[in-house]
């Protein structure tokens, strides 16, 4: 069968972007095939297209990690897929509303080619990511190998475990990332983000992504990190995000309200494959 897909990608956080197939979504190991970077495709995430589900929408969608598993959401992902359809349907700069597992998601396409996205409103009760806790709290200490460390957790309609560090350059991604995605208390996973506070309207960020690794950005783990440090009384309403692979803006103005991420959203290239 032939397979065709647009590569796109968010500040280097990278996606297929395809209609879905009249049998349904790729089994999981044809998905980690596409995926390898030396054998396949190469991405972050994939991101499937289908037929709206709901009035007043354009897309359904949903978000496949490198590894096969099926997750709720993905920002720069919800990014590419508004500008990617806009673009389908020959749209201007405007609104348009998607909707997708983890909800209805409002984007809008800006004059200078970036999207912004209403990620929802961010939930810290620990049921909500899940989480295993006696009841919700600003910070969670985790027992990670010998040690333990402090985590802020909060759900952007996927999981998230955040902890501020004093440099992401030196933080210890690669030991504590893939020990927290996994930990057991958090029972579908997690994503792990590494704050660096610079001021109160500017971040560093680096993100294990659960299931993927660490990517060069991450649009929920963006917004996950911010709202975490808004809880802390560390950030302000807007907020620059430096990552890897550049930087995302968040803006959020507090419970109950929904956090907004902007950021590029670009096409690498289309192609197809055989499957």
């Amino acid at each position: 069968m032939q397979f065709a897909f647009t590569k796109m990608h968010g500040l280097g956080n990278d996606f297929i972007v395809f209609d879905a197939p009249a049998s349904g979504a790729p089994p999981a190991e044809i998905l980690r095939a596409l995926a390898d970077r030396h054998t396949g495709i190469g991405f972050d995430q994939a991101l499937m297209l289908e037929k709206p589900r709901r009035d007043g929408t354009v897309v359904y969608y949903r978000i496949f990690n490198a590894d096969g598993d099926e997750v709720e959401q993905c920002g720069n992902g919800a990014r590419c897929i508004a500008s990617f359809v806009n673009a389908r349907l020959k749209r201007g700069p405007g609104l348009l509303v998607m909707d997708s597992p983890g909800g209805l998601i409002r984007a809008r396409v800006r004059e200078d080619g970036r999207v912004s996205v209403a990620m929802g409103v961010p939930n810290f009760a620990p049921a909500a990511l899940p989480f295993e806790a006696s009841g919700e709290a600003s910070v969670y200490p985790l027992a990670v190998g010998d040690g333990v460390v402090e985590i802020g957790a909060v759900s952007i309609g996927n999981p998230h475990a955040v902890i501020r560090v004093p440099s992401v350059t030196e933080a210890p991604v690669d030991r504590l990332g893939p020990a927290i995605e996994n930990h057991p208390r958090f029972p579908r996973r997690t994503n792990v983000g590494f704050m660096e506070v610079i001021a109160p309207d500017h971040i560093r960020l680096r993100v294990y992504e659960r299931g993927t690794g660490e990517t060069r950005a991450c649009g929920t783990g963006a917004c996950g990190a911010v709202a975490v440090g808004r809880r802390h009384g560390l950030l302000g309403e807007e907020v620059k995000v430096d990552l890897p692979g550049g930087r995302l803006v968040v803006q959020w103005k507090g419970p109950g309200e929904p956090i907004w991420l902007t950021g590029p959203a670009e096409t690498a290239f289309e192609g197809m494959v055989t499957l």
